[in-house]
Formats: structure tokens, sequence, C-alpha cells
């Protein structure tokens, strides 16, 4: 049983709706919205939203979007074949409305589509009640019980007719010719077969049998030939070029010149392809474009001998103008090659293949039935459309402020707590620093609480970082206020009850800001996902910020996944604090793979707040979503 069903312009409009079971739809359509369509985010038609799960359809050509929302815990096999039926009809009876592309005039139109629909939901669920049973194959529905019994039956010295005819037709097709007998010749073979095995042979069986021998004996005479033409080749005497030693200097002096070989008298130009691995770059060290034309172009690019290259789609003057002039609406074939390409760039890019293989069904989707514009080609339309996706990807839902956000902590006077999470070894306690000399610089103070009790040196690390960043601002230039101190118990603690002891004393003493140092731990270690569930939830922080690295790609999307699902599962709330922003470290080691940055924010929808670019405490970014996704697009 359907929830509901609603058919809604790309604007905003609900141009018609189906109230099933449930009463209202306007919340689980707006989480659609907010968190698929416009987040570009359309890889997969299903989304799940509490108890229901919706499906969808777009409609490019004619800017419309349907949905059909029912229970998760229930299995409609129709529901596609009945979203594909009703996007059919309606498309089909309102063409005339709908083409008008007026917001005025779809208001004013009248959509009575309830009669169609309800005829077609109860055509599409007798179809599913209809589909016949899968029986097992019986012995007589098989090839074997339409042998007759004496075709399976065998006499002594002679072997199976059906392999002795799969020899011969298999010799016969390796060959590939056939001899002609005359009747004088079989005659005679009929007999002598029916002698030796007292079995009479039809005609046809005496032509294969004398076909086969023929075969055999021209097999080995055709490899006697080739090894008798083998052997009676002249062996050419003599050697080809005088040899030249190794320390026997030069014959001649055009031997020393290498300003111009020559091949046949002909300048010899070194290939440029070796160049181009080992750089990258193309002519004049200039970055190549992303080379995303199809398979044939390359093939006939490739053998520019063969008649098919005439036929490229830029190679002509009718196949340039066919390629630019917008004359159809995009399909699924035309966009597959060029989708292709963009898949396998991204995955070399370091995005992870999931999430890849996603963009580019979401990019599919998105311009699936759309007019192509004027002088513009499949390529470019494909490229343009999935850099759109990128970029909004990498912007967030939620901006985070942190400076905002502690001028408003300030205001209610309590401190501003932010919690650093992570896997070993990337970077937390580095860019914790960073991130305290810039509210340093800021004039913010700040309390780094030490709730690393595990890994031996982490405590002396963040007080090497506390005292060069007290040396940088002193409390002799503020007034003679302490503006970064370290809060540390040791090794061994409860890092919960560190924690909490930090946030009491930071609200004793005035700080404006507490970093929560934790341990790193990996994705997979129950006990110490326990921990940090524990640690996040007695004390609730304003910002949950994960550390990654930006060298990974496919186990970025493993650890954002299951550290939000760990901290969800273990923590005692009724509403778990889950991860709410990413730092992402390393960003100087990666050169333009930057894959990394799309994966996490896809996966969670999280914002990267910070990007750490080097090793001092000035080495700290925000993300330029632009610039990624060029540095992305780049060959």
């Amino acid at each position: 049983m359907l929830d509901f069903f609603t058919i809604f312009s790309k604007g905003g409009l609900v141009l018609w709706c189906f109230q099933g079971v449930s009463d209202s739809c306007t919340g689980p359509v707006n989480a659609l919205i907010r968190s698929v369509l416009l987040q570009e985010r359309g890889g997969n038609n299903s989304f799940t939203h509490e108890a229901l799960t919706l499906k969808y359809k777009l409609d490019n050509q004619f800017e419309l979007v349907f949905v059909v929302g029912f229970q998760k815990i229930l299995t409609l096999t129709y529901v596609d074949k009945l979203i594909d039926d009703v996007h059919r009809l309606f498309r089909d009876k309102y063409r005339t409305e709908i083409q008008q592309q007026s917001a005025l005039s779809l208001l004013n139109g009248t959509f009575d589509f309830q009669n169609d629909f309800l005829r077609l939901l109860r055509e599409a669920e007798e179809s599913s009640k209809v589909r016949a049973p899968t029986t097992m194959k019986k012995f007589e529905d098989s090839e074997k019980a339409k042998k007759p019994v004496r075709s399976m039956i065998e006499t002594r010295g002679e072997k199976p007719k059906e392999k002795a005819k799969n020899k011969k037709n298999k010799g016969s097709k390796k060959e590939g010719f056939d001899v002609p007998l005359t009747a004088s010749k079989t005659a005679p073979a009929e007999k002598s077969v029916g002698a030796d095995n007292g079995v009479e042979l039809s005609k046809e069986e005496l032509i294969r049998r004398k076909r086969e021998e023929f075969i055999q004996k021209h097999g080995k005479a055709a490899d006697k030939s080739s090894k008798s033409t083998k052997s009676d080749a002249p062996k050419e005497k003599g050697k080809k070029a005088p040899r030249v030693w190794a320390l026997g200097g030069c014959a001649n002096k055009e031997d020393l010149d290498y300003s111009a070989p020559t091949t046949n008298g002909a300048p010899e130009v070194a290939p440029p392809e070796d160049i181009n691995l080992i750089r990258g770059t193309g002519p004049g060290g200039q970055l190549q474009d992303l080379d995303c034309s199809s398979s044939d172009d390359e093939g006939a690019a490739q053998n520019p001998t063969k008649p098919s290259a005439a036929k490229g789609t830029l190679g002509g003057m009718f196949g340039m103008l066919k390629g630019l002039v917008g004359s159809k609406s995009l399909s699924r074939e035309d966009m597959e090659s060029v989708l292709d390409k963009m898949r396998d760039h991204l995955i070399a890019k370091n995005v992870a293949a999931d999430i890849a293989v996603q963009l580019c069904e979401s990019v599919a989707n998105k311009l699936e039935g759309k007019v192509m514009g004027t002088f513009s080609t499949v390529t470019s339309t494909v490229k343009q459309a999935l850099q759109e996706s990128l970029v909004q990807i990498l912007q967030p839902q939620r901006r985070v402020d942190m400076l905002r956000d502690i001028m408003d902590a300030q205001r209610h006077q309590r401190p501003y707590v932010v919690t650093f999470c992570g896997v070993n070894g990337v970077g937390k306690s580095t860019n914790l620093a960073k991130i305290s000399f810039w509210l340093l610089e800021n004039g913010f103070s700040v309390l780094i609480a030490a709730c690393d009790t595990f890994r031996a040196g982490a405590v002396e690390q963040l007080r090497t970082h506390t005292r060069r960043l007290s040396a940088l601002h002193p409390p002799e230039s503020h007034g003679g206020r302490t503006m970064v101190q370290l809060f540390e118990k040791g090794y061994g603690k409860d890092a919960a009850g560190i924690a909490m002891e930090a946030i009491a004393f930071a609200r004793n003493q005035g700080f404006d800001v507490v970093l929560v140092d934790t341990a790193g731990r990996m994705q997979d270690n129950a006990p110490l996902m326990t921990a940090l569930a524990k640690l996040i939830t007695v004390n609730t922080p304003d910002l949950v910020l994960f550390v990654g690295e930006a060298l990974v790609g496919n186990e970025a999307v493993d650890q954002l996944v299951k550290f939000n699902r760990a901290l969800a599962d273990h923590s005692m709330a009724q509403t778990p604090r889950l991860i709410d922003g990413i730092v992402l470290t390393k960003f100087d080691t990666i050169d333009d793979k930057v894959g990394a940055a799309i994966s996490m924010t896809y996966i969670t929808s999280k914002p990267i707040v910070f990007v750490g670019t080097g090793q001092t405490y000035c080495d700290l970014r925000s993300l330029n979503a632009k610039a990624v996704v060029a540095a992305l697009m780049k060959a």
C-alpha cells in the first residue's frame, strides 16, 4: 500500500498529489529535496526518511519530479513499473500545459489525474501477482529425452556417431574448405566400410569420412612442405653491419651527429608520449585538458588508413556540425562513453570507486532527456554538469563559522568546546596546534586538554606546542592574560573525565575555547570507539571534528562511515552526537589528486572546515570548492 504519490515541478509547484495511508507528504518530500536534489546526490533513485522509503524519477525535458512513498518494511516490486507508467502517461496527457514553461499556466492548469492513477496502480498490483512461480525443469523437457534409444546404442569396434560427427565438423571448420567426391569413388568406399564394420553407412556419412581422411593427409603434406621450405632456405653469409667496439671510436663523423637523426632520409621525431607520461604536461608545459572523446574516435585516430576513420565525430564538416548543433535530447547511450571516461578520471584522482560511480549516475539522471544547446558537444555538456555537481557537493549544507559561534558562547559566559577525533597518525595534535594559533591571532584564549592518555609522548608533544604558542603570544602582549595553557593529568587516565575537568577549569578561569585532543583509534576497534562515544556524550562539545588525510581514497569513506556508526551505536543519548565537520590534513602532498575531499563530503554531507597544507602554524586554509574542482578536472 502506497503512502503517497506526488508530481511537482523543479520550481517547487505541486501539480498533482495522491494521499494514501499518510496524512501529509510535505516532510518526506522536503527532506528529499534538501538532501538529494539540491545536493546533486541523484545517483540512486531511492531515499529513506525515517520509516518511509521514497523512490523518485526526474523528467529533465519538462523539469518534473515524480515521487512515490511507502513504508520501508514493505517490499513492493511494482513501484518501479508504476512510476514509469505514471511518468509516461502524465507527460503525454498534459504535454501542452507543461511545455508553456510558465508558473502561471501551471497554477491555472487543471491536472485531473486521479482516475488514471488508480487504474495504473491497479494494473501494476495485478501484474505483480500474475507472475507464474518458477518450476523445475522435467526430464521430458530436456534434450536427452528427445534422443531416440537407437542413437544411444553403441556397437563393438565403432565410435559413437555424435562424437565422430563433432570431430569431423571441427576438422572441416578449421580447414575451411570442402572436397567434392564423385559417385564412382564413393561406391567402393561404401562396400569396404560395410565389410569392415558390418554396418551400412549412408552416402552422407561416407562423404564426411572421405573428407576427413583427405584433410588429414593434406595437413601432413602441408607440414612436411613447410619443414622442407625452412630447411632449404639459404642462410645469408656475412655480417649485416660492421661491429663497433666500445673503445674503438667511431668510424665516421656522421655517427657523432645527434642533432637530426634520420630514418630513410626523413627526419625522425621522438614520440612525445613518454614525456607526457613522466611530466603529465602537454606541449609548452601546459596541462592537458581531459580527453573525453569516445572509443570510436580513438580507434579512428590510431588507424587513419581504415575507411571508418572518415566517419568519426569530428572527421568532417558534417560530423562537426552534427556534434555542435543541438538537434535532439540527450540519452544514456550518448553519454555512456563520456561518463565512463569521467568515472575512470575521478578514480585516478583518488575519488572512491563507489562514489565515482554514483556521481556519474547522478549526472546521467540530471541530463537524460535534456536538449543540448546550440554549439555544445556531449563532452562539454557532461563535463560542465559534473563540475556543477562537484561544487555543490563541496559547499556545505550547514556552514561552520567558529568565530561567530565562539562570540555567541562568550555572551553566555561559557567556553566553546571542540573535540578532535580520527585514526592513528593523521595529524590531530599538529592541526590542533595550528587551529590554536589561528584562534590566538583572532584574540581568543585557548585551553588545550590532553585527553590522549594512551600514546607515548602525546602529552609532551602538546606541552611543546603550548610553549611555542605562548612564546608567540606572551601574556605581556595581552595585558598579563594567559592566552594558551595545557590541561593534562598524565597517562592511563579516563579521557572523558579529563575533558570534563578541563571544561570546568576553562569556565572558572575564563578561557574562550577548549580544544580536546583524543587518542587515535581505528574505526574497527569497538572498545576505543565506545570510549570516544562516551567522551562526546558526557561532555557534549559544541563541535566534533574528524581529522582525515588527503592521501586516502576508498579508506576515507570507510573511516567516516564507521566513525559515525560507532558514535551512533555506542552513544547513551537518545539523539546521538555525530561528526560535525572535517579537517583535511597533508593537502600539500597530493598535488592535484584531491579526490579524498569529494569522498569525505559526499558520504557524510559534512563540510570541510579546515585544510592543512604544511608543517608551520600558518599552514591552515579554508576550503575553496571551485579551486578543488578545477584541480580535480585537470587531465
